[in-house]
């Protein structure tokens, strides 16, 4: 007996089957792009669904956005408590593909949805008739849709004004999706700003750990982390750094800019302490260790604290 060969598919239909698969694809990401699955109620989606029942004259309204497995309403009047349905017993599913509205007088007498769930069981559906969404690319999305518990006929007036309600409803969407990415957009330029003015106060920071001073027509270098304190006195500021004094012309409130805040405080109008080089605080005094670093704190002095800066610097010290 021959054997039977084996069906194979033909080079059209395979092409015509990955074509298909490949723009429902796009389609889903198209969909995707909205960012508007499973989102609350808004009130211009419900408005034009509003008109839409109020228009075709039926009790039911959907604004149906069809996603992979499922229809998913983004507007509902008429079937409270209902979000979605199967994609594969909903009549949006076909609407959508259609160049026009796609109109069903009376489901019970239709071969294809005569046996359909939505019309044997609740909500009993009987008229249909729902108007492609589709983006300016040509990726439909769903449907605007009118729906009646009884067979009817729309005018051809109702089918234009339908025609234009989803037209208006894609509308929207792209206006909303416009919006959200203004928001993205806003929010990454937002956060650009963040790290480039943390980058600058680091860079400013870092240039405070250094003071250039005039002395004797030149410019010395000095750490700031060598300053134990700040004396003004008259037009001039006295900068002790260990056992030298430099004397410049500058004022207090100049000389603070230039130094690091989290390390310096202003203790009084006419003085500046490094905060790590206080080692007591006395009734109406700080006092200061000016001497250099790992010898024993016998070069200590105190630095009078005024009434006004007493507080800020009690904040900034490790209270226990």
């Amino acid at each position: 007996m021959p054997v039977k060969p084996s069906p194979t598919i033909s080079s059209d239909t395979a092409t015509t089957f990955f074509q298909r698969n490949a723009s429902e694809a796009e389609r889903l990401e198209a969909l995707r792009n909205y960012q508007v699955l499973d989102t609350p109620p808004e009130e211009v989606f419900d408005d034009l669904a509003k008109l839409a029942a109020y228009i075709c004259g039926t009790p039911i309204s959907l604004v149906s956005l069809i996603d992979t497995e499922r229809q998913w309403f983004k507007a509902n009047v008429g079937l409270d408590g209902v979000e979605s349905t199967e994609r594969e017993v909903s009549f949006c599913q076909h609407a959508m593909f259609g160049n026009d509205v796609y109109e069903i007088e009376d489901a019970e007498q239709d071969p294809l949805f005569r046996t359909n769930p939505l019309v044997v069981n609740d909500p009993g559906i009987r008229f249909y008739a729902g108007a492609p969404l589709v983006t300016p690319e040509g990726h439909p999305l769903g449907t605007l849709c009118a729906i009646d518990r009884v067979p009817r006929r729309l005018n051809e007036q109702q089918r234009a004004a339908l025609r234009i309600l989803a037209r208006e409803v894609v509308s929207h969407l792209e206006l909303r999706r416009a919006r959200l990415q203004l928001e993205l957009e806003q929010r990454k330029l937002d956060g650009l700003l963040r790290m480039a003015n943390d980058a600058a106060d680091s860079l400013y920071m870092a240039s405070r750990n250094e003071l250039f001073i005039k002395q004797d027509h030149k410019l010395v270098r000095v750490s700031a982390a060598d300053i134990r304190y700040v004396e003004a006195l008259g037009d001039y500021v006295n900068i002790y750094v260990g056992r030298e004094r430099h004397t410049v012309y500058s004022t207090m409130k100049e000389l603070e800019t230039k130094l690091p805040p989290r390390e310096f405080a202003r203790v009084h109008r006419k003085y500046i302490v490094r905060l790590d080089r206080i080692v007591a605080i006395e009734t109406d005094a700080a006092i200061v260790d000016t001497g250099r670093g790992g010898e024993p704190a016998t070069n200590l002095l105190p630095v009078p604290i005024g009434s006004s800066y007493k507080a800020g610097l009690l904040n900034r010290l490790n209270l226990v």
